[in-house]
C-alpha cells in the first residue's frame, strides 16, 4: 500500500475525533488504497462496522484530514450480511445484479482491517473470495456479451463509429471478466493496467493493449469490421461464450407500450402512453415496413425496398429512442451498459421546435428523416389535435349558418355566427400550437401573445372581424368575403388549407368524419378529453354516421 499502518492509524484517530462519540466501531480500509493501487490524490475510505440492528446511513461523511480527503461510511453487521446474501441470490441473473451492490461487497472483501478484526472477518466469512470471483467474472462476461452483440448490430445498421465505441467497451468488459476470474475483482476500470500487470499473464496483457491501441479511426467502416473480428477472437480465447460473429442471430422485436397511429400520411408513435414521436416521410416509410420478430439482416433487406436511402441509421434511431428493441436468439434482449455510467435505457431527445406543432393531417416534423419528440404529453397532444379538427368543423358550420342568415336578411344572426367562426378559427390556431386547455373564446384574441410573434397580424385581423356589424346585404356580403379570407389565412398558417368543406356534400362530410376519426382513436386510447360528447358516437361507428342504412 502507498500508506503505512502507522499513517493509516493516525488518519483514523484524527477522523474519529470529528465524529460523535459513544459507539464502538470495528474499522476497515476500503477502496483503491486497500487494493494496493491509489496515488496521492486517492480518497481514504474508512468503513465503520457496528453490531447495531438499525439500518445505518448510506451517505458517507466527507472529512479533510492532513490534506487528504477522507470518506467515512457506516454499516451494521446485519447490513453487510444482507449485502452478501443479495449478491449470492442475484448471481443466477448477472444482468440484474446491481453494480453498486457488487462494488460494496468487493470493497469489503478486499478491505484492510484496522480495528475490530474479528467483527470484520465475521462479516467477510458470509461470502468466500473464490465464490465472489466467479460471480464478478460472470457479471463482467454478461456485459461483454451485450456490448459485443450490440456492436455487431450497429455495424449492420451502418453505425460504424458507434459500433467501434461499443466494441471498445466489450473489449474492456471481456478482459475485466478474465481478470476477475484470476482474482482481480476491483470494479473500477481505471486501475485495469495495474490489475493486468498484477495478474501475471503478460500475453493476455500485451494482446489487450495491442487491441486497445488499434481502435479504428472515425469513418473507417472496414477497420471497424476488422477490429470487431479481432476483439471477438480475443474474447473467445479468454473463454467468453455466446458471441459468435453471426448477425443473423440478432432479431428486431416489439417493445411493450409502443403503439402506432396514422393520421393522413403522418406516422405517430406513442411511447408508454406518455411520449409522442412524429416521423418524417422517410422515417415513416421505414417504420411501416417493419415486420417484428425477424432477423436484423432480413429486416434491413425489407427496409431497403422502401426506396429510402440508408434505412439502417433510421432503425438505429428507433432503437435509441426505445421504439424497437434488439434481441439475441436464445439470449434475450440486448441491453448494453457501461460501468460507473448513466443507466442504460431509451434516450429522450430534446422536444421538437417546429411551429405550428400540429396540422389536421398530423404533427409537424423537421424533415423527411425526422423522428421528432412532441413537446406535449401524449394526452394533451391528442386533445389539442382533436380540438384543431373540431374547430375546423365548427368554422365550416358557422360559415354555412352565416350564408343562410344573409340570404334571409337575418343581420343579428349573421353577426353572431361570424363571431363564432372567428373564435373557432382562433381555437384551431391555438390548438395547432399545442395550447390545451384553451383560453375562453372571449379571451382568445387577447392571448395571442402565447403564440409566436408572426401570428400577431392574425390577431389584428380577428379583432377587426369581431367588431363588424351587419345592417345591409352589402355589409353582410363584405363580412362573408373578409371572413373567408381570414379563415384561409388561419388555415394556411396551421396546415389546414386542405380541410374538407364539411357540409358541402355527403363526400366532404365523409372525409371530415374520417379525418376526425383518426385523431379520436388516439384520444380515446389515451383517455384524452373529447371535444364534444357526440365524438363518442363517431368512435363507436368506426368513423361512419351513427344512423346509416346497412
Amino acid at each position: 500500500m502507498i500508506l503505512t499502518e502507522d499513517q493509516l492509524q493516525d488518519l483514523l484517530d484524527k477522523s474519529l475525533a470529528e465524529l460523535p462519540r459513544g459507539t464502538e466501531w470495528a474499522v476497515t480500509l476500503e477502496g483503491s488504497i486497500a487494493e494496493g493501487f491509489g496515488n496521492p490524490s486517492s480518497d481514504i475510505d474508512f468503513l465503520l462496522v457496528g453490531r447495531s440492528e438499525d439500518d445505518l446511513p448510506t451517505m458517507p461523511s466527507l472529512l479533510f484530514v492532513d490534506g487528504r480527503r477522507v470518506e467515512i461510511r457506516t454499516r451494521s453487521v446485519r447490513q453487510l450480511i444482507d449485502q452478501f446474501r443479495a449478491v449470492e441470490k442475484g448471481a443466477k441473473q448477472p444482468g440484474r445484479l446491481s453494480e453498486d451492490l457488487l462494488n460494496r461487497c468487493q470493497r469489503l472483501l478486499h478491505s484492510h482491517p484496522l480495528r475490530g478484526h474479528a467483527l470484520i472477518e465475521e462479516a467477510k466469512a458470509v461470502l468466500t473470495v473464490e465464490r465472489f470471483r466467479r460471480i464478478t467474472a460472470d457479471w463482467w462476461a454478461h456485459r461483454a456479451r451485450q456490448s459485443l452483440r450490440h456492436a455487431m448490430a450497429l455495424l449492420c445498421l451502418g453505425e460504424g463509429d458507434e459500433a467501434a465505441d461499443w466494441t471498445r467497451a466489450g473489449l474492456v468488459q471481456t478482459v475485466k471478466s478474465w481478470a476477475a476470474g484470476v482474482g482481480e475483482t476491483y470494479l473500477e476500470p481505471k486501475w485495469l493496467s495495474m490489475q493486468l500487470d498484477r495478474a501475471g499473464r503478460s500475453d493476455v496483457r500485451d494482446r489487450y493493449w495491442r487491441l486497445e491501441a488499434a481502435a479504428p479511426a472515425p469513418g473507417d467502416t472496414d477497420a471497424v469490421h476488422a477490429h470487431l473480428a479481432d476483439c471477438l477472437g480475443f474474447a473467445e480465447d479468454l473463454g467468453l461464450t455466446g458471441v459468435p460473429r453471426q448477425p443473423e442471430r440478432v432479431t428486431v422485436e416489439r417493445v411493450a407500450g409502443i403503439t402506432t397511429w396514422e393520421t393522413g400520411d403522418r406516422i405517430h408513435v406513442l411511447r408508454g402512453r406518455r411520449d409522442v414521436f412524429a416521423l418524417g416521410d422517410e422515417a415513416g416509410a421505414v417504420w411501416r415496413s417493419l415486420v417484428l420478430g425477424r432477423p436484423l439482416p432480413r429486416v434491413l433487406a425489407t427496409t431497403a425496398r422502401t426506396g429510402v436511402t440508408a434505412p439502417g441509421p433510421l432503425l438505429a434511431e428507433f432503437l435509441r429512442y426505445g421504439l424497437i428493441r434488439l434481441a439475441w436468439k436464445g439470449g434475450g434482449t440486448i441491453t448494453p451498459s457501461l460501468p460507473l455510467a448513466a443507466p442504460s435505457g431509451p434516450v429522450t431527445p430534446p422536444p421538437s421546435t417546429a411551429r405550428p406543432l400540429l396540422s389536421v393531417r398530423g404533427a409537424s416534423v423537421g424533415g423527411p428523416r425526422a423522428v421528432d419528440l412532441m413537446p406535449l404529453p401524449a394526452d394533451r397532444f391528442a386533445a389539442a389535435a382533436m380540438s384543431l379538427v373540431w374547430s375546423n368543423v365548427v368554422v365550416e358550420n358557422a360559415v354555412e349558418d352565416l350564408t343562410g342568415a344573409l340570404q334571409r336578411g337575418q343581420w343579428r344572426v349573421a353577426e353572431t355566427t361570424a363571431r363564432r367562426a372567428v373564435h373557432a378559427a382562433l381555437r384551431g390556431l391555438f390548438s395547432a400550437h399545442g395550447v390545451n386547455p384553451l383560453p375562453a373564446d372571449t379571451d382568445l384574441a387577447r392571448r395571442l401573445d402565447l403564440l409566436p410573434s408572426d401570428t400577431a397580424p392574425i390577431g389584428e385581423h380577428a379583432d377587426d372581424l369581431l367588431w363588424r356589424t351587419v345592417d345591409t346585404q352589402e355589409h353582410g356580403d363584405a363580412l362573408l368575403t373578409e371572413l373567408r379570407t381570414f379563415i384561409a389565412r388561419v388555415r394556411g398558417a396551421v396546415g389546414a388549407d386542405s380541410f374538407p368543406l364539411s357540409f358541402e356534400s355527403a363526400d366532404t362530410w365523409r372525409a371530415t368524419l374520417e379525418l376526425g376519426y383518426d385523431w379520436l382513436r388516439i384520444g380515446a386510447h389515451l383517455d384524452a378529453e373529447l371535444p364534444i360528447e357526440e365524438a363518442r358516437d363517431l368512435l363507436a361507428g368506426h368513423g361512419t354516421r351513427p344512423h346509416q342504412a346497412g
